[in-house]
This record gives structure tokens, sequence and C-alpha cells, in this order.
């Protein structure tokens, strides 16, 4: 290399810069929309007459379609060119997007939402594989600095946003905004990323793909029908669960044995990669789920507008704001056990004064809760993610990476299912007799109900808040088992921006 071309490539050239805005672009719409919908719950529940039990399946199908192409990612670029694969997942999203926001029941809502999730689950690995490929070892830590901001923009921006389309326009275009920006990341990416050829390296390991994807979401159906009261006796209840856990429990003994498995499961029974993973699977499943809570709590309990409780929400987003970036240089120095276990403890702080939440609990105190969790949030995932990642050998990054970006999709989906569940059980026992029939939470609490009612649904709401302050608990004592070795959270970044 001649002493001339060096500080070309160690700068961020015009080229670059194009690129990594086009996989913002995109990255930005995909997180974007995971955050714009939980404000709505609401607003779609009125209009479908429809349950939170049936509502949550919104979210819940969209994370659990993220997780089904998630694995297939690395052979789809392979196969097709990931620039082919960037556009054709950006046009199944936006084709998703437009159903969705077009959809006339609730239940083809929650069928165009898993198309988008199809869509969705490919665009930030495609995209980031192509910016990595063009930036090189020596800028990928600037450049990662760039993407990462649409990852602390969008919980901000997206209840913000959603709560403003919900009020003042229609629950509809909180999927049809998708639409523009969609337009704008086709035409750049046609425009700005260069054409690569197919090359395929390995085949599809389709067995484990038809054990893993239906376990899943059998697993998760199985364990809403049990909370909702069905009972493990039941075959939508037990008998789901049971199947589910049998085909994933297929899929893990098949993966152990075929080379080139969906995820490489050989990795995560490795101390050093099992225990941070896990620790991410049971923070997601409990912040998740209080992700699409929140904003029901602000709307029905303190009958809050859709915009106002996006704007409410801000503060946790501002709170992993400003830990993220102080976590990350903090891993380097201490290690991440410690930090993720500081983090944590923010969280099960949080999740602890949730528990206690009533309708008279000041707005004060809320926001403070919420902002706390914050915090704790940004000091849990890129060191936890760090963690797995820093102890193997660099080409085994891609794989552990797809299994942490599965782990946190299905245990947020599981987190969605479970709380949704647990608080419409909760609303039917804690409400007064007779008053439990006419409660909705697309309609909040009925004309001329008594005063009782109120805090009867702030008592439901907090007792299901115990359930994530469990998880986060058990995350927690799985975190303790986290090496203590110092990690280089630089080549860990790139997969967390993959991961959120």
């Amino acid at each position: 290399m001649s002493p001339s071309k060096a500080p070309v490539e160690a700068t961020l050239d015009p080229r670059l810069l194009r690129i990594a805005a086009v996989v913002i672009l995109g990255t930005f719409m995909s997180i974007l929309d995971t955050t714009i919908v939980n404000v709505a719950i609401k607003e779609l529940s009125k209009s479908f007459t429809a349950p939170l039990a049936t509502m949550q399946w919104i979210s819940t199908g969209y994370m659990l379609a993220l997780a089904t192409v998630i694995p297939l990612t690395g052979w789809a670029a392979d196969r097709f060119g990931t620039k082919r694969l960037y556009m054709a997942s950006i046009g199944m999203f936006l084709l998703g997007s437009a159903l969705s926001g077009a959809a006339w029941s609730a239940g083809s809502l929650i069928v165009f939402r898993v198309l988008q999730g199809l869509g969705g689950g490919m665009i930030m690995p495609a995209g980031m594989t192509i910016l990595t490929h063009a930036a090189g070892p020596k800028r990928m830590g600037r450049v990662m600095g760039i993407v990462g901001v649409p990852m602390l923009l969008a919980p901000i921006i997206g209840p913000i946003l959603g709560g403003w389309l919900v009020d003042d326009v229609s629950w509809r275009w909180i999927f049809f905004v998708n639409l523009p920006i969609g337009a704008i990341a086709l035409f750049a990416a046609q425009r700005v990323f260069e054409r690569d050829e197919p090359k395929p390296h390995h085949s599809l390991d389709w067995p484990g793909l038809l054990m893993l994807s239906p376990g899943l979401a059998i697993f998760v159906y199985g364990l809403a029908e049990t909370a909702a009261g069905a009972g493990l006796d039941s075959v939508g209840g037990g008998g789901a669960v049971l199947l589910g856990l049998a085909l994933v429990i297929a899929f893990v003994l098949h993966a152990r044995v075929r080379n080139g498995a969906l995820i490489d499961v050989k990795m995560f029974a490795q101390r050093a990669v099992g225990a941070p993973a896990l620790t991410v699977f049971l923070f997601c499943t409990a912040f998740f789920g209080v992700a699409l809570l929140m904003p029901l709590y602000f709307q029905v309990v303190r009958g809050d507008s859709a915009l106002h409780a996006g704007l409410l929400l801000a503060a946790q987003g501002i709170g992993a704001m400003i830990s993220m970036p102080i976590a990350s240089r903090l891993t380097d120095k201490l290690g991440a056990r410690r930090i993720v276990v500081v983090g944590l403890s923010l969280v099960a702080l949080g999740m602890l004064s949730l528990s206690q939440i009533s309708d008279t609990t000041t707005l004060l105190q809320v926001e403070l809760t919420l902002f706390v969790m914050g915090l704790g949030m940004g000091s849990t995932m890129m060191p936890a993610m760090s963690a797995a990642l820093s102890s193997i050998e660099r080409h085994a990054v891609a794989r552990v990476t797809a299994g942490l970006n599965v782990l946190q999709r299905v245990g947020g989906s599981i987190g969605t299912a479970l709380l949704a569940v647990v608080l419409s059980h909760q609303l039917a026992v804690a409400m007064p007799a007779g008053q439990s029939a006419t409660l909705h939470v697309g309609h909040g609490v009925p004309a001329g109900a008594p005063g009782q009612v109120v805090p009867a649904l702030g008592a439901a709401f907090g007792h299901t808040f115990m359930w994530s302050f469990a998880l986060v608990i058990c995350a927690l004592i799985v975190a303790l088992f986290i090496r203590r070795s110092h990690v280089d959270t630089a080549a860990a970044s790139a997969a967390h921006v993959i991961v959120e």
C-alpha cells in the first residue's frame, strides 16, 4: 500500500458516507416500526373491537417474523447478492406496510404485520454487510458511530410520531408513513450501492428452518393461551407449548450435528457465549413486554392521548441515549460483567417501581422510573453483546450474531404475548363485579363506572409489571456468570446495530 493511499482509506470519503446514509435510512425505518405501533394498540383495539390478548399479536407476530428470517440473511446474501437482498427486503417491508395500513380486521392486520416483519428482518443485516465491505476494518468504528444514531433516536421519535398520527391523522398512517421513506431508500440503494454477484457457499438448512420457525410460533401461541386461562391440559394451551418445545428441541439436536446449520447452537453451549446470550434473552423478554404495556397504562389508567403517551415515553429513550456510549467505553476498561450487572440493577429498580404503580402514582415518579430503566437498558445490551462476541474467533461472529438476534426477537415476542395476556387476566380478576365485562382497552373506563374501577386498573398493571421484575432478576443472576475478561467493543458494535 502506498503512503498516499493510506489517508484516503482512513478517511470517511463521500462515497462511503452515501452508502452509510442509505443504510441509515433503511435501518431507521425498520427500527421505527418496532416502536411506533405500541402507542396505537388502544386505538387499534377500539377500531377492530378486539381484546388485548388478540391485539398483542400485532407486535408478537412481527417479532417472530423477524426471528424467522434473520438466520437466512447470510445464505440469501450469498445466493442472490447483497444489493438485491437489501432492495427486495425493503420492497417486502413496504408491501407489508401498505397492506397493514389497509387492513380491515385484526386478523388481516396481524397477517400483514408478519409479512412486514419478514421483509424488515433482513434490512439491517444486509445493509450492515454492504457497509462493512465498503468501510473496511480501519473505518468501521467511526462508521458504526454514525449508523448507531437511528438506534438511539427511533425509541424517542417512534412513540411521539405514532401518537401524533393516531390522534390527529389516522392509525393507518403509522404504516403508510413507511412508504415515502422506503421509496427514497429503494431509489438511493439502486443508485448508490454497487452490484455484487451472487456467490453461493452453502445450501440452506431446510430441515432446521422447518423445525425452528414453526416451533417458535407454536410455542409462543401456546404460552399465550395458557396464560389466558386455557390451562396446561388443553390442546391450545399446554398441547401447543409441548409441540412447540419439541420442535425447538429437535432443531437443537439437529443443529448440533449438521454443518452449516441455521444457527450454530454449539457456540451457545460455551459459557463465554451462553451466559451473555441468556442474559439478553431474559432482558428482552421483560423489556419488550413493558414497552407494549406502558403506552396502555398512560392511555387507559391516566386518560392521556396517544401523543401525550408518546411524549411521556421519551424519558426512557433519553436515558438509553445517555448511558449507551458511556457504558461502551467503560466496558473496555472494567469488563462487561460489571457494566451489565449495574445496568440490570437499574432496570430491576425501575421494574420494581413499576410493580407498585397505581392510578395515583405521580407523573414525576413514573418519568424518573422510565429514565432509570433507559439508563439500565443502555448499559445492558451493548456490553452483553460485546461479551458474547469478543470471546470468539472472527469467522464465527456472523453466526453468533444471527443467533443473538434470534434470541432477542424471540424473547421480545414471548414477553409481549405473556405480559399482554397476564394483564388481560388481571383486569378480569381485579375489576369489581359487573365491570370486567364492559371494560375494554380500546374504550378505557366505562362511562358512569364506580370510583373503584380506576384503582383496580392501576393495580392490574402493577401486578403485571411484577412479572417483568422477576424476569429481570433472573437475568441479573445469569449475568453474574459472564466472564470477567475485558472485551473489545469495536468488533461488537456492528453486531449490536444489526441486532437492534
